[in-house]
Formats: C-alpha cells, sequence, structure tokens
C-alpha cells in the first residue's frame, strides 16, 4: 500500500491543531481581582488595575448606589442575589457603579483585600464574545471564588442572535447558572435593542405580542432594572464640586461652575462623564499655571 502520502496527512494534521482554540484554563485565577476573557485563547487576561471614578464620587444616583452596593455585598457574602440591568443615559455612571460596588465588595475591615484575595473577581465579557458564554461559565463553575460577569454596553441589533446566548444564562439553563456567578450588564437601552425593531416585529407578526415576548422579555430576566436618567443642573453642579473637592483644586466655587457649565454648553450635554472630562482638563490647566 502507498504511504508516501502519511506525512502530508500529518502536517495537515498539526497545522489544524495549531489554529484550533486551545481549551480553556483557568490559571492564574488568584494573580488578580478583575479579569477580561479572551475565548480566542482559552483564557482569562488578569488586569492588575481597574480603572473607576470612586463610588462616593458619584452623585445623583444614591438609590441606584444603594441597591447594587447591597446586592453585590450579599453577592460577596454568599447571600441570595439578583443578576443585575443598569440602563439609561449615557455617561450617567453605570459602568462606575460596576466596578466600584466591586472594589468595596473586596474591602475588609477598612483596608482593600491583598491582589487575588478579593472575595469577589470581576470579569469582563465583551458583546461580541456572548455566544461563548456557555465555556465561561463552565469555566467558572469549577473555581472556589466568586464572580461578577460584566458585559458593558450591551445592545442587540436585528437579526442578532447572541441574545439567546445571554437568555440562556439568565434563565439558567438545564445546568443552572453557576452559585458563585453573577451577571451586572450596562446598556443605554431600556429593552436592550431598537425601539423601531421591537415595533417592526409586532407590527407585521400574525400574534404581535408573540412574535416581540422572546427578544423583550430578555431584559425583564435582570432581578434589578436601575433607571439612571440624563442629570439637572443642580446635580451636574453636585458632581463637579464633588470632583474638584476630592482633587483639592484651588479655585472658588463660582468660577468653578462658570468653567464647567461652559464646557457643557460646548459638550451639548451634562452628565457625570462630562463633569469628569472637564475637572480633567482644569487640572491640567491649574497645574500648568
Amino acid at each position: 500500500m502507498d504511504t508516501s502520502w502519511l506525512p502530508a496527512l500529518e502536517r495537515i494534521a498539526s497545522a489544524l491543531e495549531r489554529l484550533s482554540p486551545p481549551a480553556p484554563t483557568l490559571t492564574g485565577i488568584d494573580t488578580a481581582d478583575a479579569f477580561v476573557w479572551q475565548p480566542a485563547l482559552g483564557r482569562l487576561a488578569p488586569v492588575a488595575h481597574v480603572a473607576h471614578v470612586p463610588v462616593d464620587l458619584l452623585q445623583g444616583v444614591d438609590l441606584q448606589k444603594r441597591i447594587l452596593l447591597d446586592n453585590t455585598r450579599n453577592f460577596a457574602h454568599g447571600l441570595p442575589a439578583n443578576n443585575a440591568m443598569l440602563w439609561g443615559a449615557r455617561g450617567m455612571g453605570k459602568s462606575s457603579l460596576v466596578k466600584g460596588a466591586h472594589a468595596l465588595a473586596n474591602v475588609v475591615d477598612g483596608q482593600p483585600c491583598r491582589t487575588g484575595q478579593g472575595r469577589v473577581a470581576l470579569v469582563e465579557i465583551q458583546r461580541e464574545d456572548l455566544a461563548t458564554l456557555p465555556t465561561l461559565l463552565e469555566l467558572l463553575r469549577s473555581s472556589t471564588r466568586r464572580f461578577i460577569l460584566f458585559c458593558d454596553d450591551l445592545s442587540f441589533e436585528k437579526e442578532d442572535r447572541d441574545y439567546k446566548a445571554l437568555k440562556s444564562v439568565l434563565d439558567g439553563g438545564i445546568a443552572g447558572r453557576p452559585d458563585n456567578v453573577i451577571v451586572y450588564a450596562t446598556s443605554n437601552r431600556r429593552h436592550l435593542m431598537p425601539r423601531e425593531m421591537i415595533e417592526n416585529e409586532r407590527a407585521t407578526a400574525i400574534n404581535p405580542s408573540e412574535a416581540t415576548e422572546e427578544k423583550v422579555s430578555l431584559s425583564d430576566r435582570f432581578g434589578l432594572w436601575l433607571g439612571f436618567y440624563a442629570c439637572e443642573q443642580d446635580i451636574f453642579a453636585q458632581m463637579v464640586q464633588s470632583y474638584a473637592h476630592d482633587r483639592a483644586l484651588p479655585i472658588e466655587d463660582a468660577e468653578l461652575m462658570a468653567r464647567a457649565n461652559e464646557w457643557a454648553i460646548t459638550r451639548g450635554s451634562r452628565s457625570g462623564r462630562v463633569a469628569f472630562q472637564f475637572i480633567e482638563d482644569l487640572s491640567a490647566r491649574l497645574t500648568a499655571h
């Protein structure tokens, strides 16, 4: 029998093995308290420092802050807790609140836990990687640590089916959501998809309510629904003053607010993000002079 083709076949098989993604692993899970899920590499990439605004500096969201912090502390201590959806106006602190809640959950006796020893680890998953959620959950299920699975700026478009992977996770599926995992997501959309998509499906369906039920009900599967709304002038002033006082900027409140209002007008909006960007610019200007 002619076996001259075997070396070529072995080379092809080796090449295919190199192209296939590696088996997922939890190696290094105790080296950090925050990670980014990298499905192509089959691993959790550690994040040494999570960039976030301290929770105490977030203004105008006191109720949302209290609810999410309580929920996160409950989860950190092994008590029942809900998945949470933070939705609403952009720049109002949704992502910062999630990151801040995670940081506070890892404070013991007023001091942050040692790196890798926090009660809860934060795992960020990108919107485009939601289809790999089952793989990630099975990986996290095998760990003794507790995890907040965080998806920032979550939304879905027409013909997008990745929402089914998230829906299965929130529902639990046959295997059930691991007890050591909770899901926090942020979105500018209340129902995670554009209004015209919902209305179009309702208008063209034989049974309008059934046609949109599967998609719209996704947001209902988050136990906590926290709305964030565009801030009024007085809240914007509190945000600006809070950041300025935290940095001990040498400027009178009257001049501070005059500059802040001018900055907001050029940006066409008022929000926590606009306030923070203004303070960044002002800090540099005052330092330079």
